[in-house]
């Protein structure tokens, strides 16, 4: 197999200016892998380590894992939208890759707030002629945060697309309670890291194991 490519920066345009993207790329490229980061109001960025971790994870999977920051963040242009426009960018990050690198397989994964994006682009996504392959949210933001200064009104996620969803066992900021409310009418299992808070500080490695064991590599 050939070495991974160096991670590279690149700015691409959206409605509210420029999109700060880290892309990290297989040497043969198979798949896209769309990963968002937490809260940009809270210091969440595309450097975040659980961002990071799930980029790399798609990348050894034979996906091209790009990491946009969203609106205010670094070089990304515009100011936080509470999601809304968040998502409408993370569309137009999806239509760049697939006119650099084909319409591919698509992947999409999320941390936190990130999480939350993420369900909203996969609901745009779903009955289109590409749908995602695969959706991965660690921490996944839902419900009423524990400071009770933010709720989430997190959508169900398409049926259609497999849905890994990864929470600490004692996540301070969002309960893992909400994540088993939101989850439970739709089925969808909830794999629970022991001992695990927020950020997954010292378990990295299990976000990384989980997926490689639950992830088949692209062909």
């Amino acid at each position: 197999m050939s070495r991974p490519l160096p991670t590279e920066s690149a700015l691409l345009r959206g409605q509210a200016g420029n999109i700060e993207v880290l892309i990290d790329a297989p040497g043969e490229v198979r798949g896209i892998a769309l990963v968002c980061h937490p809260h940009p109001l809270f210091g969440g960025a595309n450097t975040n380590k659980v961002a990071h971790t799930l980029a790399r994870s798609f990348r050894d999977l034979g996906y091209v894992a790009i990491r946009p920051n969203f609106r205010g963040v670094g070089k990304s242009e515009g100011a936080h939208d509470a999601g809304n426009g968040e998502t409408e960018d993370m569309l137009s990050v999806i239509s760049w890759a697939q006119s650099r690198w084909g319409v591919s397989p698509l992947a999409l994964g999320g941390f936190s707030f990130g999480g939350f994006v993420q369900t909203r682009v996969a609901n745009r996504l779903a009955d289109g002629i590409a749908p995602p392959r695969q959706l991965v949210l660690v921490g996944m933001a839902a419900g009423m945060a524990a400071d009770g200064a933010r709720h989430y009104d997190t959508p169900p996620v398409p049926k259609s697309i497999p849905t890994l969803i990864i929470h600490g066992e004692n996540d301070e900021t969002v309960a893992l309670a909400n994540v088993l409310d939101w989850a439970r009418p739709q089925e969808l299992p909830v794999t629970v890291v022991p001992g695990a808070d927020h950020f997954f500080h010292a378990r990295l490695h299990v976000i990384r194991d989980i997926i490689a064991r639950n992830l088949p590599p692209l062909a």
